[in-house]
């Protein structure tokens, strides 16, 4: 009993930081889609996961403050 405690824990952990990380992507996508494509076009993803850092960060701090 207590290991499907933990898998269901676990898989909920999985499910919710893939969906934050899904919606930050197709945001980020949305706002700024010109550094989308130059990481894809260069094959450097550095200034795809700064944005992306940057957004969740943004988004994190905005719930923080409304919290």
């Amino acid at each position: 009993m207590q290991l499907a405690r933990v898998s269901l824990s676990l898989f909920g952990v999985v499910a919710i930081m893939s969906a934050v990380l899904a919606s930050a992507v197709i945001w980020l996508l949305l706002t700024d889609p010109v550094t989308v494509a130059d990481a894809v076009n260069e094959g450097q993803v550095t200034p795809f996961v700064r944005e992306l850092a940057s957004v969740l960060y943004q988004a994190f701090s905005g719930l923080l403050k409304y919290l």
